[in-house]
Parts: C-alpha cells; structure tokens; sequence
C-alpha cells in the first residue's frame, strides 16, 4: 500500500472516534457545583463582579461622589485586579479536577526509514534496501471507579475556589475602607485649608486697623508689629494645610488606583447623619456576612474533603481502555517480502491496587487532619477578633457622634469670642494678644469640628467593614 493511502486510513480513523468522543453529551454540573466562567449567560452578574458598576475613566473637571471614587476602585486598583485573578485560576482548578470524570483521548502517529543490516531482526525475509515504516493509535482511557478520589479531589477544589471568592471580596472591603479613609480626608484637609485662608483676611484686617491706630496716635507701634507676626504665621499655616490638602488627593488618588487622573473635584458631603443601628444587629450581621470568616469556613471545608482525597490512596482504582492500532510497511517492489497495511484493537480493564508505599498515604491522611485542626483553630481566633472589631467599631461610632454637638458647640462659642475680641479691640479698648487668642482658639475650634465629622464617617465605615456590610 503506498504512503498516501496509509496516511488517508489512519486520518478517516482518527477523525471518525474524534467525532464519536465530541457527539457525546458532557458530564453535566452538579446542583452545588461553580459553573466555568464561560457558562454564566450574557447579562448575567457574576458575585464577585456585582460592585463593578460605572466606567473607569475620570474626566477633567469632573465631579466624583464616594460611591463613583469606590467604583472605580473596585475596577483599577491592582489589588482587586490580582484577586479577580486568583479567583479565575480557581475557577480553573475546579475544571482540572472535574477532568478525571471525562475520557482521555490521544492519538499517536510514527514513521520510520530503515535501512537494515540484513540477517538481523530488523530486517524481514527477502529485504535488503532501506524502506517506510508506519504505525498509528487512538487510545481512549477512561477511569470507572476510584473510590472517591476524583469527586474529593473535586471538593477540594470547590470550596478554595468560594474561598478565593470570599478573599476578592475581603479585599474589595479593604479597597473600599481605605478610599472612603482617603476621600473624607480630602474633605477635611480641604475645610482646614478654607479656615486657615479666612483667617489670613482676618489677620489683615487687624493689621489694617493696628496700622490705623498707629497712624493716629492711639495705638502703639508694637500692635502693629504683634498684628503683622499673627499675619506671617497665618500664611506658614495656610501653606502647611495647602500641602496638607495636595498630600490628601494624592492619596485618594493612589485609594482608587489612578496616581495620575486628570482634575477633578469631589461631592462635599462631609456632614453629620446619624447611622442607627444597634451592637446585637452588628454583631448577627458580621457573623453572617463577614467575608474573611466565609473564606476561613471554605478552606475548612476543602481540608475536610482533603482528608478523603488522602484516604482514597488506600484503595484501588478500576479504568478501563480501548486503542485502536494501524500499521504499514512501504516495501520495495523489489523485495521478497511484500508489506501491507495492519489493523487492530485493544480493549481491557485495569484494577490498581496499592499494596505498600512506603507509609505514604497514611502520613498524608495524617498531615490533612492536622491541617483541618489549624484551620479550625484559625476559624475561633477569627470569630474572637471579629468580636473584638464589632465592638471596637461600635464604641467609636458612639464617641464620634457624642463629640460632634460638643465640637459644634466650642466652635459657636470660638465665633462669638471672636467678634467680642474684634470688637473690643476696634472700639479701642481691647487688646492684640486678646484677638490672637480669640483666633487662636477659633481656628482650633474649626479644626476640632472637622475632625469629630472625619471621625464619625470613619466610624460609620468601620463598622460598616466590621459587619461585611457595603
């Protein structure tokens, strides 16, 4: 048979199991099962993408509100990209270990030219010349039966891969924490700017009527000169709570993974809303919630199913195979033996039964239980610390919102020190240590009530991440 037809056989062959193997239906997904990613039907919102809403890009002159600067967070900040990431490899691994359900199907092709030492084994009866050897297979594998094996192998991968999940979505917590931290932080540092402005004008206003009154004759030069070192401390102030304001945005900007956006403004929402909610709600919602104790609670479980995968290396495993072999020699014409295409067929079961392997198996059943007892350690001191956060969350919710009326308060009383001392002292009857003292306790006052704002906001997303709440 010459080469062409060999080669046109083995093709139709291999083309015709091909097709038998892909016309039947796949092994379908279990209720409880991860579908792959190519399942999920358009449209259709995937868990750990749900918070992704929003487009990425910022615009010059746009003006972002928190849940904008959050959004895009979730969607630039490389620490989210490489957990989106780690869940996709684990997606995967499901679909490596599903793999052992399906048949393993291979195909073998060979050619050879011999040019055989007649009289040797390699050499058939009458043949002389060198001559084209070829074989071809399709062998088909398939495992029966493994006594839990695959589908503990299965588990294992089921559950790291929710783990995965539950880590993407500790970390989404964490990114959105860290830009609510940085976005309030522009808002305070842009109010302390505000006041230490307003009060430059106002240390100039005092130095105009110190100059005044020098002019004049009522006042002594040293107002004037005490007037104008309150003025160049007012403007060291200013550049401090300017820079101040610069470092701010760089971080919120660093918060929401683009260092380098063009301008933009943010929403001012930094005032008081009271956010009730009581320790029991706090306390139920972050055990239900949380997504680090449900990451903690899956990798439980995966060595729980990993202490069967290790068990199973004490049975045997039963698989069966089928090939399908051809074979062909192009022969001389010339020689006394004609060759010829060769056809055949295997099929067959194997029963493997481990008899010693050295105690492997059972150190691995033993490293799997131990395993299980660490994690299940880590488990409780879990569930301690996310107590000991609920708590610690809840208190500073109730200080920050107990010190905001008090600082409200200082900062009326500050204002109206004020005007008295500026009164006074335009009436000709005061003094300027008692103006820049008034200043003084004024801008502190500020400062103070932004501050207590700043806190109660970060209080409210504390316990908010506490409790796994968005």
């Amino acid at each position: 048979m010459s080469r062409s037809h060999v080669n046109k056989f083995m093709l139709s062959s291999l083309i015709a199991l091909l097709s038998l193997y892909l016309a039947a239906p796949p092994l379908p997904l279990s209720a409880e099962e991860p579908a792959p990613a190519d399942q999920y039907k358009p449209g259709q919102e995937q868990p750990e993408k749900k918070y992704l809403s929003g487009g990425g890009m910022i615009t010059a002159g746009e003006m972002l509100t928190i849940n904008r600067c959050i959004d895009i967070a979730l969607m630039k900040n490389p620490n989210i990209v490489a957990a989106m990431n780690a869940v996709e490899i684990n997606r995967n691994r499901v679909g490596e270990a599903r793999s052992n359900y399906y048949p393993q199907l291979s195909a073998t092709g060979a050619f050879s030219r011999i040019n055989p030492v007649p009289g040797t084994v390699a050499a058939p009866l009458g043949i002389r010349n060198r001559f084209d050897q070829y074989s071809g297979s399709v062998n088909l594998n398939q495992n029966i039966y493994d006594f839990g094996k695959t589908s503990s192998s299965v588990d294992v991968s089921k559950y790291n891969f929710e783990s995965s999940r539950s880590d993407l979505s500790t970390s989404q917590d964490t990114i959105i924490l860290s830009v609510k931290q940085a976005y309030y932080g522009v808002l305070q540092a842009m109010r302390n700017r505000d006041v230490a402005a307003d009060v430059i004008k106002q240390f100039q206003l005092h130095l105009d009527q110190a100059q005044g009154f020098y002019d004049v004759g009522t006042k002594a030069r040293i107002d004037v000169i005490k007037a104008e070192v309150d003025l160049s401390n007012a403007k060291l102030s200013l550049i401090n709570a300017e820079n101040a304001l610069k470092i701010a945005w760089v971080t919120l900007n660093t918060a929401i993974g683009v260092p380098d956006p063009p301008e933009y403004t943010i929403e001012d929402n930094l005032s008081f809303q009271q956010y009730a909610i009581t320790l029991e709600e706090v306390t139920t919602r972050a055990f239900e919630n949380r997504p680090d104790l449900q990451s903690v609670i899956a990798k439980r479980q995966a060595a729980e199913a990993n202490i069967s995968l290790a068990s199973s290396g004490h049975y045997p495993v039963l698989s069966g195979n089928a090939a399908y072999l051809t074979g062909a020699q192009d022969i001389p014409p010339s020689s006394l033996y004609q060759g010829g295409l060769d056809r055949g067929w295997e099929i067959g079961v194997a029963l493997t039964i481990p008899l010693f392997s050295g105690f492997l198996t059972s150190h691995q059943v033993a490293e799997a239980k131990s395993n299980l007892y660490v994690l299940k350690a880590n488990e409780e001191s879990l569930r301690q610390q996310i107590l000991l956060d609920v708590r610690q969350a809840y208190l500073n919710l109730q200080a920050a919102e107990a010190s905001i009326s008090t600082a409200d308060l200082a900062v009326k009383q500050a204002k109206e020190n004020l005007d008295l001392a500026n009164g006074r002292y335009t009436a000709g009857v005061g003094s300027p240590i008692e103006v820049s003292d008034a200043f003084a306790t004024y801008v502190t006052a500020q400062a103070t009530y932004t501050g207590a704002l700043y806190n109660y906001k970060i209080a409210q997303a504390s316990i908010e991440r506490a409790m796994g709440a968005r």
